[in-house]
């Protein structure tokens, strides 16, 4: 009603309203939902910032913290539930879902550490953490998955700037906390808890699947929005510099939180900015189009093609309908639409499997531990948090570097996304060495290194599984591939570095003729408390670089190809379809009988 308003001359509050209306159920503008959505879901990431918060306030050993960093990966990774609901629901039920265990998870948390409840055990703050974790994969499913579906040709770049907003939302909360709650590192747990499931409730039916129909500048709208990320991640990195050499007052630490705030806001100009032409191009086919058809009444009229091919296409279906357990080990082609069974049983999805948890789980592991590393190291307690927020920045320019860079390569030169794994990993290997054999001043290295590897592995890793598997199922493949990440944080974390920390810590405290007692924290001084965790690290990232090389050989003919192909025809005949809809319907319809 409001587009044949304007057709026949309306003007100024109807146009307003109709523009508004465009741009807040427009694609772009479930983009910048996501923006938002992902900017508050990397609370796991600061885990090296209020562990040890977690750490004094329950008397936690080593063992025991890496322990709940487990559980804590656990829950972020272990998205296959989210990934299940979001088949059969639409996105906003699984975002409502993601926000309250959100905020229960972290609350019970800071409700413990606070002494708020007493008698908290640590399966109890296992399982916190594991709730409160688990909701930024409902999060990723929710937002991101829709995301990629809505986008399908401009996966890799869309996958790197809302994955690189996760990465940047470590130094984005930290700013925050600041403002809000000057230095009480206990109220950082309770910033986690509530942030994330307010933003997440407020664009509950923003983010929703939509008909794809691509622009010509599709890439280019993208760019602007990685402009606008970089200016982000910029400002954040100068206030990381001045926080270390300058003491901040809380009003001060207010003034950068407002700059955070409208940068992350500016990506809602470019928002209107396209929807304001897509809105002009459709106002001006109406105003082309209004026009009287005279339609001839004809009860022997036979039914439509597109009737006909759709009741050809439904029977055919219920001819080749088998069992879902027959062709488990008969997939399609790479790139066609695999079964759930068919994709996690293929020999690819395993080689990225193995590559995850080596490559993944290293690098999580030195994350988790920065501040322990840090401290063992001697480092100053002021660059503890240099330390995660150099890994928050790097982390983000890991994630889009990797979304953005393997999209211009494979487009420009056919160079297929996991050799680009394999070269990130090769790359982890150079920052474990750092903590290992702590070379001067070599943890700002390696805080940079490790958070940029780190941030690059999931692009490249959601983006494999989309091209090679399909996206008819992606919601749940995507957070099968994250499943990983926990495994191997659990074999490198708490198996061998947390094991080796505390018997280096045991055997000092021994030497000093002192004996522990239970329920005490367990530290560790010097070198070798980290020394041959990360020579074993090192070691294990390096055969996941090689097993990578297997899928590099498997799918180098698949990548030569035109993978995207089949989206463009699709998005070409839905931009038809909408013209042909929008002209038809513009106008009244006589039928003459």
């Amino acid at each position: 009603m409001v587009f044949a308003g304007i057709a026949a001359g309306g003007v100024g509050w109807a146009d307003m309203r109709s523009l508004s209306v465009q741009v807040i159920t427009g694609r772009w503008f479930v983009v910048f939902a996501s923006f938002l959505i992902m900017a508050a879901a990397g609370a796991t990431y600061m885990f090296g910032l209020y562990s040890g918060t977690i750490k004094n306030a329950m008397g936690y050993d080593q063992t025991t913290l890496n322990l709940l960093s487990f559980f804590k990966d656990l829950g972020a990774n272990v998205g296959v539930l989210s990934g299940l609901i979001n088949e059969v629901t639409p996105p906003w039920v699984v975002l409502a879902i993601g926000a309250v265990l959100n905020f229960f998870g972290y609350f019970m948390i800071w409700l413990s550490v606070s002494k708020k409840i007493a008698n908290t055990k640590v399966w109890h703050m296992c399982l916190y953490i594991c709730i409160g974790a688990n909701s930024q994969s409902f999060a990723n499913t929710g937002s991101l998955v829709t995301c990629v579906k809505n986008f399908p040709e401009s996966r890799g770049v869309v996958l790197g700037v809302l994955k690189g907003y996760v990465g940047l939302s470590g130094a984005i909360i930290t700013q925050l906390y600041s403002a809000f709650y000057g230095t009480d590192p206990k109220a950082l747990i309770l910033l986690i808890g509530w942030l994330p499931a307010a933003i997440s409730f407020a664009f509950l039916r923003t983010i929703r699947i939509m008909k794809v129909i691509r622009q010509e500048n599709e890439l280019k709208v993208f760019w602007n929005f990685l402009y606008i990320s970089l200016g982000l991640a910029g400002f954040l990195m100068v206030m990381i510099i001045v926080e270390k050499e300058l003491t901040f007052s809380q009003g001060e630490y207010g003034g950068s939180a407002a700059v955070v705030l409208l940068l992350l806001f500016l990506p809602l100009a470019v928002v209107i900015q396209e929807e304001f032409k897509l809105w002009k191009i459709k106002q001006q086919s109406l105003r082309e189009s209004v026009q009287v058809k005279i339609v001839p009444h004809n009860s022997n009229t036979p039914p439509s093609s597109s009737s006909n091919s759709i009741t050809g296409q439904t029977s055919s279906e219920k001819e080749v309908s088998v069992s879902c357990f027959s062709n488990i080990f008969n997939p399609p082609e790479r790139g066609e639409d695999y079964t759930i069974l068919q994709a996690l049983f293929s020999i690819d999805m395993i080689i990225l499997f193995i590559a995850t948890i080596c490559g993944v789980g290293g690098t999580l592991t030195a994350i988790d531990n920065l501040g322990q590393i840090g401290i063992s190291q001697g480092y100053p307690q002021k660059s503890l948090s240099t330390f995660v927020s150099l890994v928050s920045i790097w982390n983000y320019l890991g994630r889009v570097t990797a979304g953005f860079g393997s999209e211009i390569v494979l487009d420009k030169y056919k160079f297929p996304r996991p050799l680009m794994l394999t070269l990130i990993l090769l790359l982890a290997c150079v920052g474990h060495l750092l903590i290992a054999f702590n070379v001067k001043n070599g943890l700002y290295f390696a805080s940079i290194v490790i958070g940029f590897s780190f941030g690059a592995q999931w692009p490249i890793l959601f983006a494999v599984i989309s091209e090679i598997f399909g996206l008819k199922y992606y919601a749940t493949l995507y957070n099968f591939g994250s499943v990983a990440s926990p495994i191997g944080l659990y074999i490198l974390n708490v198996r061998v570095a947390g094991h080796l920390y505390d018997r280096e810590a045991e055997r000092q405290m021994i030497a000093l003729g002192k004996r522990r007692i239970h329920g005490t924290e367990l530290n560790c001084l010097g070198v070798e408390c980290y020394k041959l965790s990360f020579i074993i690290i090192t070691a294990v990232t390096l055969i996941g670089s090689l097993v990578s090389v297997i899928l590099v050989i498997r799918s180098r003919k698949f990548y030569k190809g035109d993978i995207y192909k089949k989206f463009r025809e699709q998005a070409a005949k839905a931009a038809e379809m909408e013209m042909a809809q929008a002209g038809n319907g513009a106008g009244p319809t006589l039928a003459k009988g």
